[in-house]
């Protein structure tokens, strides 16, 4: 599945809330049911789905059918996806920084 813009606009947008990070934390130790998620929050089971939904709607997890649950998982290719956004932003910050470090350090070996 490749990723478009608005997909990392939504993703972004899912993670900027605490407890959806909490449950993709959660979620990175393996699927886990509503429930299984709810347990840590004082929040109604309801809530949780909410949240739930949002992060199936930035694709960042999803449901499956298994027997009488439906867990959720982890969607580990759009995470990878975040993380190379970000990667290519601080590499070139980086290198902005880099660049200006040997300047300033010309600077002070000539003064």
């Amino acid at each position: 599945m490749t990723f478009d813009e608005q997909d990392l606009n939504r993703a972004f947008m899912a993670l900027a809330d605490q407890t959806r990070r909490q449950i993709i934390v959660r979620l990175s130790t393996g699927p886990a049911t509503v429930n299984e998620l709810a347990e840590p929050f004082k929040m109604s089971v309801q809530g949780i789905s909410k949240h739930i939904q949002v992060l199936e709607q930035a694709h960042l997890v999803t449901r499956t059918r298994e027997a009488q649950t439906r867990p959720v998982h982890l969607n580990p290719a759009l995470l990878t996806e975040l993380t190379r956004w970000i990667d290519k932003y601080r590499i070139l910050a980086e290198l902005k920084y880099n660049r200006l470090d040997a300047v300033l350090k010309s600077q002070l070996k000539h003064h």
